[in-house]
């Protein structure tokens, strides 16, 4: 495996792991200053873009296993080899495979942490609000009966004169 490939296996092993931990069923004490951890680093500029390019390169390498891939194919089903050359053939494709398979999980792997971050963030900002007072405070704000049918006959009000105006409108043209 050359170095490049090999560095995306790295990539995907961190990946793996980072996946694991936000996967994970660990109580919220223990959740919220792990997931602080981990997305610090990602919160600078710099690292941003790097890791961008990075998934540039990783995209770019997966269009060429698949170009790479379909060529043998188009080489295999082509020619009539001998034993030994069907073989090599044999041998590039596993190998353009393995590499079409590994670049494509390792981007595949990168969108699912990212989306999973989110959603675990997300989670831990609305049991935040939840064990706050706020929604104790929002749920005490109700309107009585009174008030409600009073809001009613103003709406109602408002729709008749928007039906109006529409009439009066339609009439004109």
């Amino acid at each position: 495996m050359s170095l490049y490939y090999s560095l995306i296996f790295a990539i995907l092993v961190f990946e793996v792991v980072l996946f694991a931990i936000l996967a994970l069923p660990i109580p919220t004490k223990y959740r919220k200053p792990i997931t602080l951890v981990l997305i610090k680093p990602f919160q600078n500029s710099t690292i941003q873009i790097s890791i961008k390019c990075i998934l540039g390169f990783i995209a770019l390498l997966f269009v060429d296993a698949i170009n790479k891939v379909y060529n043998i194919n188009l080489e295999l089903n082509s020619e009539l080899n001998p034993n030994s050359e069907k073989i090599e053939i044999l041998s590039r494709k596993f190998l353009q495979q393995r590499n079409l398979y590994l670049t494509g999980i390792t981007l595949f792997l990168t969108f699912v942490v990212m989306r999973t971050f989110g959603l675990v963030h997300e989670l831990l900002r609305l049991k935040e609000i939840y064990r706050s007072d706020e929604p104790k405070k929002q749920i005490n704000v109700k309107l009585t009966k009174d008030e409600l049918l009073k809001e009613m006959e103003l709406k109602d009000k408002e729709i008749k004169r928007l039906k109006e105006k529409a009439a009066s409108l339609s009439n004109e043209l």
